[in-house]
């Protein structure tokens, strides 16, 4: 069987604008003590090529301890789809993306199944919305699809480039 050699595409340059190294930062945790500071880690986020990214995030998660997270992000020209998963050290499901970017090139909209938030022996459905802001600055908002039929927003990281 014979090699296909894929060219990147338009799509394909636009998770190119991810790479780099980023200090992340979430919201705290509705437990978390008065005054405790938000959570946050490191990503280092890498190109295969120009048709795959590849990120890894370490850090500290309240009530897991040390984790480390890794995302593959790429275009599949066929499907018209962005497609990737991610995978965490605080749990065993592995999320596989199918996702959109919006017509004005900001914002992808990926989704997936996993895990309902409040039954785990049943599945749910989730987005994970990235919004790049500038080129250093973007972020990741988290959401679930509640039983009522809304997207909800769990969770919201804030992603800043190192510099220097």
């Amino acid at each position: 069987m014979g090699t296909i050699a894929s060219e990147p595409q338009e799509q394909h340059r636009w998770l190119e604008r991810l790479t780099g190294e980023w200090i992340v930062t979430g919201d705290a945790p509705p437990d978390a003590p008065p005054g405790a500071p938000p959570p946050e880690w490191t990503e280092t986020v890498r190109s295969l090529h120009g048709l795959w990214i590849v990120g890894v995030s370490r850090g500290d998660m309240p009530g897991c301890g040390p984790v480390e997270m890794q995302i593959t992000l790429g275009y599949d020209p066929r499907r018209e789809r962005f497609v990737g998963t991610w995978i965490g050290s605080m749990m065993t499901h592995l999320w596989v993306y199918e996702g959109t970017l919006d017509p004005d090139g900001r914002v992808l909209t990926l989704e997936s199944e996993g895990p309902h938030f409040d039954d785990p022996g049943r599945t749910g459905r989730y987005r994970d919305v990235i919004t790049v802001e500038d080129d250093d600055h973007r972020t990741m908002t988290g959401q679930r699809l509640t039983d009522a039929g809304a997207w909800e927003t769990f969770v919201t990281f804030r992603f800043r480039r190192k510099t220097g």
